[in-house]
């Protein structure tokens, strides 16, 4: 008897612990954001985005007559070819060949650069978003604040999603 009664101690015991542990769990609060949709929304981002734009509009330019002058040379190649002597069609076709060599190295190293701009332009709003999350997080008292796209999250009600919220914190945070 009262190994039945110490069991039903137990068992009663461990299913209200069960239930408090669910019931706290439950009460803690997880959100979710769209980080890509914050930056690309946000006041900073848009400037970024601007300002890269801008820099890849003036690369194009820069190598737009370039890669003209690249087109012509081949043409010119294509057209005179049968007239030309041989030594004059190997100078012609080394000439087009270093000039594309020259033309791609100019675009890779423009890549490049662009690269290096969008890491400057959107480092300091990354960091300030990362604040943010974290202020909101303490003052709303989330538990936890993840990444709604990045394939962890499978499924997340509206009602989770703090992307709005932390847009506009974010705003805020960077004016």
């Amino acid at each position: 008897m009262k190994i039945r009664a110490l069991l039903l101690a137990v068992v009663l015991f461990g299913s209200m612990s069960f239930t408090a542990v669910v019931q706290a769990v439950a009460a803690d609060k997880i959100g979710v954001i769209n980080v890509q949709q914050i930056i690309v929304k946000s006041d900073a981002g848009k400037a970024a985005k601007i300002r890269l734009d801008e820099k890849a509009k003036e690369f194009q330019q820069k190598f737009q007559a370039e890669e003209q002058a690249l087109v012509a040379l081949q043409q010119e190649i294509e057209k005179k070819n049968s007239v030309w002597s041989e030594q004059k069609k190997q100078e012609k076709v080394r000439e087009f060949q270093k000039k594309r060599r020259d033309l791609q190295s100019k675009t890779a190293d423009a890549r490049f650069e662009l690269k290096q701009l969008e890491e400057k332009e959107f480092q300091p709003i990354l960091k300030s978003l990362d604040g943010v999350i974290k202020a909101y997080g303490k003052k709303k008292g989330y538990y936890l604040i993840v990444e709604k796209n990045n394939g962890a999250v499978l499924y997340a009600d509206k009602a989770a999603d703090a992307t709005d919220a932390m847009l506009k914190e974010l705003n805020a945070a960077m004016k």
